[in-house]
């Protein structure tokens, strides 16, 4: 599973609003939305796509924590966490290190002109499905 993380500033960004960083141009996120659709086609054509899936922003979230034994409900976003899993792609390849060569060709999507990648990761973890651990 390959997890893309992002924080509401960056679905606001998205949305035409600006915050720390620029706001996107409507041009800015269609090229955005291509790039991730040519690497999604990509990865359906070479037999490599499972499933991806892009998540609504923070402000819709909802976290269930348990405080001395009683589920309290706290609606998003969360001061605490600025960075949220915004979606994820799962493959099906001959490697971890294919996954990982899979994920690196992210670090070329599109964004505005000044806005800087901070920190941008993403996550590249196998799926456990209760078999021996991958080789490294």
């Amino acid at each position: 599973m390959i997890m893309l993380y992002g924080s509401q500033q960056d679905y606001d960004a998205l949305s035409g609003r600006p915050g720390d960083g620029p706001a996107w141009s409507a041009e800015e996120a269609a090229a955005m939305h291509a790039f991730m659709g040519e690497w999604n086609e990509e990865l359906v054509k070479s037999g490599e796509f499972v499933d991806a899936q892009g998540l609504t922003a923070p402000v819709h979230a909802r976290r269930i924590r348990l405080r001395e034994g009683v589920p309290v409900v706290t609606d998003g976003p969360y001061a605490e966490t600025e960075e949220v899993l915004a979606g994820y792609t799962i493959v099906e390849c001959d490697s971890f290190d294919r996954a990982t060569q899979i994920a690196a060709r992210l670090a070329n999507t599109p964004h505005p002109e000044g806005a800087t990648a901070r920190d941008w990761y993403v996550d590249v973890r196998p799926i456990d499905e209760w078999q021996a651990e991958p080789e490294l």
